[in-house]
């Protein structure tokens, strides 16, 4: 009877769930173990589901690690959007509170996220430079548009390598962070957004 009744729910779910479960399932083992130590398995075992029916999914295991990127990288980008009109200084500590918010809840996606530059696969870590870009050029524009910081961003090609740099830091701060939790997430935020004031000025 349970058994029956697992089938029935395996079948209820639509494909985009399906696929968010394996999505879900893959971004906590990539986060726990390197891109190597990862079976398909594994995931297909936790979900509960036939490698086969995995393998219609995603054909390999490089395009399902690159899904688990792609997703982690639209969640980010999402919570972090920029508000039109708001100055940069008065959304810092709102997007930072929200982005760290984000890192502590879906602890095992970022670790995945971040994983994908060290992965062998080339393929794999040009989807993961792929997601840096977008973020890089997100806050490039929330930069440019503010009344305060758009005019020294006309002429300053130093910005594009301070932004991407403490791009760099957030991420280091962040996997540190969630390794041994001795600062609060107000001292992570108030040391995020000292660093960006800093490099920008």
């Amino acid at each position: 009877m349970p058994a029956n009744q697992g089938e029935r729910a395996r079948r209820r779910l639509s494909t985009a769930e399906r696929r968010e479960q394996l999505l879900s399932v893959g971004a906590k083992l990539f986060s726990e173990s390197p891109y190597d130590d990862v079976w398909i398995e594994q995931v297909a075992e936790i979900a509960g589901v036939s490698r086969g029916l995995l393998y219609h999914y995603f054909p390999t295991k490089r395009d399902f690690f690159a899904a688990v990127v792609e997703r982690e990288s639209e969640r980010m980008l999402r919570m972090t959007a920029a508000v039109p009109g708001v100055p940069v200084r008065e959304q810092l500590t709102a997007g930072l509170d929200t982005y760290l918010g984000y890192v502590q809840a879906h602890a095992h996606g970022f670790r995945a996220f971040h994983r994908a530059d060290a992965a062998g696969d080339q393929a794999v870590r040009r989807v993961y430079q792929r997601a840096l870009a977008a973020q890089e050029r997100q806050i490039l524009a929330a930069l440019a548009a503010d009344p305060e910081f758009g005019p020294v961003f006309e002429g300053a090609p130093h910005v594009r390598l301070a932004v991407r740099g403490w791009l760099a830091f957030t991420t280091a701060v962040c996997l540190e962070w969630l390794r041994d939790g001795e600062l609060t997430r107000e001292q992570v935020r108030d040391l995020c957004a000292r660093a960006l004031l800093g490099v920008i000025a």
